[in-house]
């Protein structure tokens, strides 16, 4: 395992910035469903279990 560099910062209400190793992104979050403009989403399933996948 590698280490991993994630920070989020909340823009407003629903709205996030994202700061990795790998650049930065914006997030839109709306109920259990999260978009990312680099083109990936998550489902939040329950407390601490997610399904991630690319649009």
């Amino acid at each position: 395992m590698g280490l991993v560099f994630h920070r989020r910062k909340r823009l407003g209400r629903s709205t996030f910035l994202n700061l990795s190793r790998g650049g930065a992104s914006v997030s839109k979050r709306v109920g259990r469903l999260s978009v990312s403009s680099r083109g990936r989403g998550r489902v939040r399933l329950g407390k601490g279990l997610s399904w991630r996948f690319k649009l």
